[in-house]
This record gives structure tokens, C-alpha cells and sequence, in this order.
């Protein structure tokens, strides 16, 4: 396992939440001599190299903080890329070998991989696939590695359906070179993709004795969750962004399977993979096709399931119509209950008896930052969905809690060159609608204006507007931070945003 014994290695970016501490840990362990570089200066830092030099105790690491020196880049023998950072960054230009903690991850994973990516749901999916996979082991054997975006760990039974153990780790915090020296053939790791980690993928193959010349990610299965416009502050379009997505596929063959939606996108991604095509949607997939829908009139109802349970249909052989999800859910919003259907679909795909997949996503509790419920007060219930970071999730947030209460919706924050126009339904069905200061919430602004829809702010502080919203909930309101932009400027990223609108929110009422 030494197989970085001398070689010189530098991390571009350790970042002031730590995202390359794990894989300097990695590194390190296996003989790297490592140098860390990054435009943030010293102190800015000082709490990630605190971390890792407490982790790496007897490990030298050179640091080069506050600039980038090309010579390094020039003379390392391998350079760890953030995946923030642009590929065509002149730096990455001039290295001789560049690897994200994510390939460095492929190229020596023993375990079976099931990979998720999309544009909103991503999460959620990851998560859910996770549980259900921990929650068949037995006992000494699941889960791997409980990630703090799960609120608790998978209850589970007696008797163990896999052997081994399960794992979640990529865009969902957490690296999965944190796990990888404990991993087993007979593990499960489901990985969540974000497309930028998905474009420093594109076209990779493996190295090495085992496996050379083969597709460096090749997932037995890939989840598309639903595609939507973002980033299209970094892409010069959607189809830019789309094709980063492709890359989850396109080392697959008919051993492995796609599990993607009916729509546009979905069925672009189906056509083209070479994977054993799985389709999930509202309606029942075409004749002849394997696929998911959720019962409902016409569904499915008139065999007696509930309407809104998830209905599993085998059209290339199998035959009957299964029961998959449950009608009941622990999650809201039927958004949510799409993504489980997609996990459901991979879960049975993977051999899972359909009881089991049932029972596992019934139970699943949701994760932490996606409609998460976690104050009530005088009779509010206060949630936080910060991950809703494009307009389409904040609209899919407040379709959610249609009738459950007035709706009292915080939003706004940092542009990404995103149409702000299907927000207009979230706005509409607020009852009341705070913005957040920033640059997406001047252009809802001028929307919102436009459409003669009241918004209170933007306010330059979370706790002034969470001040405004407690003046005027009543007993049975529904206060929800959904914001339908990103966070840059006022908060470090998304997940600082929910937890200091959870601290306000505690705090303040």
C-alpha cells in the first residue's frame, strides 16, 4: 500500500473548511512527501492546518500559503486538484500528472460502487441508497461510516441480506479516501458526484497491473436525479453542463444499469448509456420498458394501491407490478418521493428483495439541510432547506407544504446566472416572503416587484430577518429558509447558511 513512498506530492487548495485534509491524511499515511498550497493566507487557514498537522502528527508537510509558486506544480510529481478549481487553471497546465481525492479513490477501491449524480436530489438519493444498504447488514458488519449529513444510524434486523459493510462519501462532505483503507470486496460505497467531480473524470482509465486500460469509473449502478439549470455561472450553457453529468455512464456496460427519469434529459441519458436501462417518473414508463411510477389515478390505483405508493414494473421479463415505496414517507414533498424512487429502482437492481427496499425507504428519515425539520415553537414549525440552491428546489420546497399551514418563506442570497422565473410559484404561495441580501435577491427583486408580489427586506443579517418572520407567525405556520440561490457573501456556504438560520431561529424565538 506504499505506493506514494518518496513522490513528491502537492495539494492545491486546502481550504478553510478542510477540504483537502483528508487527502493530505491519505497521503501522508502512504509515504507522500507532501506540499500544501493555497491562495488563502495563514491565519485564514489556521483551523484546517491545525486539523491535519493533529491527524498527521509525524508527517512533514511544506506549506506555501497565500499564493501558488508554478515551480511546485512544475516539480511535483503528482498535484491533488480541488474540484472548485478550473482544469485549464495554468498552474494545472503546467503539472505532469493531475488527480482528484475521488480518482485517487477509483483507481483502488476493491468495493462494489453505486454512483449518484443530478442537480437537485443528489443528496437525498445518496443518502437514502445508503440507508437501506447499511440497514440489510448485520450488525457487526454496517454501516461503515455515518455521515453527519444523516440525522441517526440505520435501525436494522437480525438477519444480514449482504455481507460487508456500507459507505456514502463524494460531494455529500465526505471523502471517500476517509474510508478507503477499510474497505472489502464485499462492501457497498455509494458516491455522491457533483459534475464538476464528473468532468475531471471524463475519458480516465485505469493504471496499474489490475484493471489497465479500464474505465476509471464504471458504477454498477448510476442515478440520475432530476437535471435543472445551475451553474451556469461556471458553464457556458446547459449542455456543457449536462455532458460533465453523462460522465457518470459512460463506463458502464450491460452488467451495470442506469436508473434515470422519463423526461428530456433522462431520456437522452438512457438512449445513449450502454447500461441496462431503469426509467422512474409520475406516469407508467413506456410498453416493453423496466421502470418506476408512483400510483395515482390511472396508475396503478385501480389494483389496489394506495395512490402516491411507488410501483415497480419489469417490462422486459419479470412481469408483475411490485410494491417499492410505501404511500407513507418520513420526508415531505413529492419531489422527495421521486428520488426514492430512484433509489428504489437501484436497490432492486442490486438484488435487494422488494419488501426490504420498502420497508428500508419507509423508515429513511431525510438528511440534514434538505427540508429538515428541526424547531417548532408556539405552535411554528421552523425548517431548513438550505440546500435549495436553485429557484426550481425552493418552488419544489414550498409545493411541499401546499395546505399544511401558511407558508412563511426566507430566500435570496448570491446569483449563478440562473432564470429566477420558476420562483415565482414559491413566491406566490407564501404567505409572507423575506429576502436575503445578495446578488440573485436585487434580480428577485425587480421580478418580484414586476409581478406586484410583496417581499419583506433584503435584510444584511440573518437574525434581522428572522426577527421580521417572528413578528408575524402564528400558531401553525410554516417557516421555512428555502432560498433558491447560493450563499456566497454573507455566509461561508450553503451549510453555514442552515446552521446559522437554525442557531437565529433557537436563539431569537
Amino acid at each position: 500500500m506504499a505506493d506514494f513512498s518518496g513522490r513528491k506530492v502537492l495539494i492545491m487548495g486546502l481550504g478553510r473548511h478542510g477540504g483537502g485534509i483528508e487527502s493530505a491524511k491519505y497521503l501522508a499515511r502512504h509515504g507522500a512527501e507532501l506540499t500544501i498550497t493555497d491562495v488563502q493566507d495563514e491565519k485564514t487557514l489556521a483551523p484546517s492546518i491545525e486539523k491535519l498537522e493533529t491527524a498527521t502528527e509525524s508527517a512533514k508537510i511544506r506549506y506555501v500559503l497565500g499564493k501558488h509558486e508554478m515551480a511546485d506544480f512544475e516539480k511535483a510529481d503528482l498535484v491533488i486538484k480541488n474540484p472548485g478549481v478550473r482544469s485549464d487553471s495554468p498552474y494545472l497546465q503546467a503539472a505532469r500528472r493531475v488527480e482528484t481525492d475521488i480518482s485517487l479513490f477509483l483507481a483502488r477501491s476493491p468495493a462494489r460502487l453505486i454512483a449518484v449524480t443530478g442537480s437537485k436530489g443528489k443528496s437525498c438519493t445518496a443518502s437514502a441508497l445508503y440507508w437501506v444498504l447499511a440497514q440489510v447488514r448485520a450488525p457487526a458488519g454496517a454501516p461503515g461510516m455515518i455521515p453527519a449529513v444523516l440525522p441517526a444510524e440505520p435501525a436494522r434486523s437480525g438477519k444480514a441480506l449482504l455481507p460487508g459493510r456500507a459507505w456514502l462519501g463524494g460531494n455529500i462532505t465526505v471523502s471517500p479516501l476517509s474510508f478507503l483503507d477499510r474497505l472489502s470486496a464485499d462492501d457497498d460505497v455509494v458516491l455522491e458526484l457533483s459534475s464538476w467531480q464528473l468532468g475531471d473524470l471524463r475519458g480516465r482509465l485505469k493504471d496499474g497491473e489490475e484493471g489497465r486500460g479500464k474505465p476509471l469509473l464504471k458504477p454498477r449502478c448510476a442515478v440520475i436525479t432530476a437535471i435543472m439549470p445551475d451553474h451556469q455561472d461556471r458553464y457556458p450553457g446547459m449542455e456543457a453542463y449536462v455532458a460533465d453529468k453523462r460522465v457518470i455512464y459512460q463506463g458502464q456496460d450491460r452488467e451495470d444499469a442506469t436508473i434515470a427519469g422519463r423526461d428530456y434529459w433522462g431520456r437522452s441519458f438512457l438512449a445513449e448509456s450502454r447500461g441496462r436501462p431503469l426509467s422512474y417518473g409520475a406516469g407508467k414508463p413506456a410498453a416493453g420498458t423496466s421502470g418506476g411510477w408512483l400510483a395515482g389515478p390511472g396508475c396503478g390505483q385501480e389494483a389496489g394501491f394506495e395512490p402516491e405508493t411507488g410501483l415497480f414494473y419489469g417490462g422486459t421479463g419479470q412481469g408483475a407490478v411490485i410494491e417499492v415505496l410505501p404511500a407513507k414517507l418520513q420526508v415531505p414533498g413529492r419531489h422527495q418521493r421521486i428520488n426514492l424512487l430512484a433509489a428504489a429502482l437501484a436497490l432492486l437492481d442490486l438484488g435487494l428483495p422488494a419488501e426490504s427496499v420498502r420497508e428500508g425507504l419507509g423508515s429513511f428519515p431525510g438528511i440534514k439541510h434538505r427540508l429538515e425539520f428541526f424547531y417548532e415553537k408556539r405552535g411554528v414549525r421552523f425548517y431548513n432547506d438550505t440546500a435549495a440552491t436553485i429557484p426550481e428546489a425552493a418552488a419544489a420546497a414550498a409545493a411541499a407544504f401546499k395546505g399544511r399551514g401558511r407558508l412563511l418563506l426566507v430566500a435570496g442570497g448570491s446569483d449563478k446566472e440562473l432564470n429566477f422565473e420558476p420562483f415565482i410559484g414559491a413566491a406566490e404561495q407564501a404567505a409572507e416572503l423575506f429576502l436575503l441580501e445578495g446578488t440573485g435577491s436585487k434580480k428577485l427583486a425587480v421580478l418580484l416587484k414586476d409581478r406586484g408580489i410583496p417581499f419583506r427586506g433584503p435584510f444584511d443579517s440573518l437574525d434581522a430577518a428572522v426577527r421580521s418572520l417572528l413578528e408575524l407567525a402564528r400558531p401553525s405556520d410554516i417557516a421555512v429558509l428555502s432560498p433558491g440561490c447560493a450563499s456566497f457573501g454573507m455566509f461561508d456556504n450553503e451549510f453555514d447558511r442552515g446552521d446559522k438560520w437554525k442557531e437565529a431561529v433557537k436563539r431569537l424565538a
